[in-house]
């Protein structure tokens, strides 16, 4: 079956559109590279870890090696792997063990943990 000149154009059409998202994922994919990058040096290093959040993508979430934590939401889980491999920090397969111990939370944490769990103080102040 011969391809119209409507199908051709639909076909350009969309690679177009596939090219322009994939360099939009790539673009998304190295900002996120710089702010880890960011958070390693400021902290003295970081480690992380993937994990899906469903529909609004995947969260990469950071935790220092001086204990302070953090994280970034990336549209899929495609960008967040490509964004933690060109990072070059250590990533963990799951959150648990030493990984965890290494996250040290503070007042407001715990306030706020305490505030929406047994109806402690908010943070409204």
């Amino acid at each position: 079956m011969a391809e119209t000149a409507a199908d051709a154009a639909d076909t350009g059409q969309t690679s177009r559109t596939d090219a322009r998202k994939a360099a939009r994922a790539e673009r998304r994919a190295a900002k996120l590279a710089r702010e880890i990058g960011a958070f390693a040096k400021q902290h003295g290093g970081a480690e992380g870890q993937l994990a899906y959040i469903g529909q609004a993508g995947a969260r990469i979430v950071l935790v220092g090696e001086d204990g302070a934590w953090g994280d970034l939401v990336a549209p899929t889980y495609a960008v967040a792997e490509k964004a933690a491999t060109r990072s070059g920090i250590t990533m963990h397969d799951e959150f648990d063990g030493e990984f965890a111990l290494k996250v040290r939370t503070g007042p407001y944490e715990w306030s706020r943990m305490a505030g929406m769990q047994i109806g402690g103080a908010s943070n409204d102040r």
